[in-house]
């Protein structure tokens, strides 16, 4: 059966039909929101005379002449006072009482209180890194028993693992004996204690060793013991393998102490802080939440998924928690005192965020806002409303839509508004004023002074130098304070009275080198009194910088012995 067609006649009928269809409706609406006008006006004082017809919902379409109809919505405009005939603000949008119930305008307060935020996480149950330990075999050898065979065994601190058939140990312990037998005739103290040393590092114990001092009976076995209390996570040995030097043999975790670790989102590391309680569910504990606070937020973002590692310490006597488990999380943060709105009466307009704010006469205008944190139902407030301002919380949606309606009408947005900016903050670090640049010239020169005694070998003339260097130091970083945020904030107390030179030259080598590399960046060395030279073989930094009054190179670091050591910085 052929499928029906309709012609272009036929399609022409069918969409005037739609047309007179939707014309009826809008007839149908118009005569109802008419008779409520109608009644709201008829119940109402009489209105004076007017000259001007408007319609209520759509301020800006106005007419002379009474009887005429909105072009948008097809209401009836009424009259209204010459009062009330200027310009239509379109950020102001005004309605009447049969409106107001239609639409279902409900608002809120802003107030002043405390922001919350829940921040739910899921992560993963690690033991402590500080109390998981790698086993490795010292000595070369063949496996001959195991005394823990399997993974999850709980073992004790000294307890034996495994036992090793070792030639290399044995051959070791009978060097030991001999030397101890033959006494301090055929060998010295130095040959005896780096024949002990050398069992220590193949892996006996100090008890082991003194049975052996007593018995004098060296053994081929060698024990390997747990280093801690804990549960044996791998193992990587059977009985009668042969391992080499550095084999891995088991791993050991102590699990009375767990890691929840989870991993936070750039955005989401605002609102947390090293000490924040955090409850922990566990899936193998329903309806338990354990309760502790954050010990560590990872500094470094991962490059890859842009987060940062956090840690929350949980205490677990009994063995509850297991390794690698999962578990999820929730953060509740608070920040208190500051200016809150509800999240539902923002909206957004590209990068603009604004809000309804009601006014008198049921009139509610739009409002630029400038936002900070974002909590749970409220949001942070940083300007633009004020404690009391009511904002429109439930059908903000629809206010909106009219207030753009009559932007377009009136083309108030010919010009795009300037949006509000975030606050700026100056993170760079400050320079040195005036002031602090004497200051810290002042320093130099007294460095530069004790350099130069140092270099003459004169260390009752560096004695004398330090008073005046100590009280330098102490007036810069007193008198520019990002410096004791920096790297000479450290050298307070650190430059004692030296017994000799040597000891003069190690402690004086750290602080010259910060104090050149400060007025390197500060140029001083381009005024022409000041000089910084280099030492490339320094005896403590191995590269070490220091000032001077004078163009001649004096190394400090060596003094005569190698008194032209060193290049000029430029």
């Amino acid at each position: 059966m052929p499928k029906p067609t309709l012609s272009p006649r036929s399609g022409l009928y069918v969409l005037v039909a739609c047309m007179a269809l939707l014309g009826g409706s809008a007839r149908v609406l118009a005569a109802v929101t008419h008779q409520h006008a109608a009644s709201d006006h008829a119940s109402s004082d009489p209105a004076p005379a007017a000259a001007v017809y408007q319609c209520p919902m759509h301020p800006w379409i106005k007419s002379d002449q009474p009887g005429d109809r909105c072009t948008i919505c097809g209401m009836e405009l009424v009259a209204v006072t010459q009062e009330g005939a200027g310009t239509v603000d379109p950020d102001r949008v005004t309605l009447n009482a049969a409106q107001a119930a239609v639409t279902g305008v409900q608002t809120s307060p802003v107030i002043r209180g405390t922001l919350t935020r829940t921040l739910r996480v899921s992560g993963i149950i690690e033991d402590d890194d500080t109390r998981h330990r790698i086993l490795a075999a010292r000595v070369p050898g063949r496996i001959e028993k195991l005394q823990v065979n399997y993974v999850g065994a709980e073992v004790e601190a000294g307890a034996p693992l495994a036992t090793v058939f070792s030639p290399e140990m044995l051959t070791a312990q009978r060097q030991y004996v001999e030397r101890i037998k033959a006494g301090a005739v055929a060998s010295s103290l130095s040959e005896r204690s780096a024949a002990r040393e050398r069992l220590l590092e193949l892996g006996l114990t100090e008890e082991e060793i003194v049975i052996l001092e007593g018995t004098h009976k060296p053994t081929a076995m060698v024990n390997i013991r747990a280093p801690l209390s804990g549960t044996v996570i791998s193992r990587a040995v059977y009985e009668g393998q042969y391992v080499r030097t550095n084999d891995p043999l088991f791993e050991i975790g102590d699990f009375s102490r767990m890691w929840f670790m989870f991993d936070a989102y750039e955005p989401d590391l605002a609102w947390l802080r090293v000490g924040q309680r955090v409850e922990v569910s566990i899936p193998s504990q329903p309806g338990q939440v354990l309760t502790a606070p954050i010990s560590f937020i990872d500094p470094s973002l991962d490059e890859m998924t842009r987060t940062a590692r956090v840690r929350v310490t949980l205490e677990n006597p009994d063995r509850q928690l297991r390794h690698r488990q999962t578990a999820r999380a929730a953060v509740a943060i608070t920040v208190p005192e500051t200016l809150l709105a509800p999240r539902a009466a923002i909206l957004q307009h590209g990068e603009r965020p604004i809000a309804y704010v009601e006014e008198a006469g049921q009139s509610y205008r739009a409002r630029e806002v400038r936002l900070g944190r974002v909590g749970d139902t409220q949001v942070e407030i940083l300007s633009g409303l004020v404690e009391g301002d009511r904002l429109v919380t439930q059908a903000a949606l629809i206010l909106d839509g009219q207030a753009q309606l009559a932007h377009a009408a009136v083309q108030v947005a010919a010009a795009a508004p300037v949006p509000v900016l975030p606050a700026k903050v100056d993170a760079s670090t400050p320079g040195h004023d005036e002031a602090a640049y004497g200051l810290l010239r002042t320093l130099v020169l007294a460095t530069a002074d004790a350099a130069s005694a140092l270099a003459g070998d004169d260390l009752a003339g560096y004695q004398r130098e330090l008073p005046a260097l100590r009280e330098a130091l102490a007036a810069y970083l007193a008198g520019h304070p990002p410096a004791s945020r920096a790297g000479l904030a450290a050298f307070t107390g650190k430059l004692p009275e030296a017994a000799d030179l040597d000891a003069a030259r190690r402690a004086f080598e750290p602080f010259s080198t910060a104090v050149a590399d400060l007025a390197q960046e500060e140029h001083l060395h381009h005024r022409g009194d000041i000089w910084i030279y280099q030492c490339p073989m320094s005896p403590v930094l191995g590269t070490a910088r220091w000032p001077s009054r004078a163009p001649q190179l004096r190394n400090p670091f060596f003094g005569p012995a190698m008194l032209t050591c060193g290049d000029e910085v430029k």
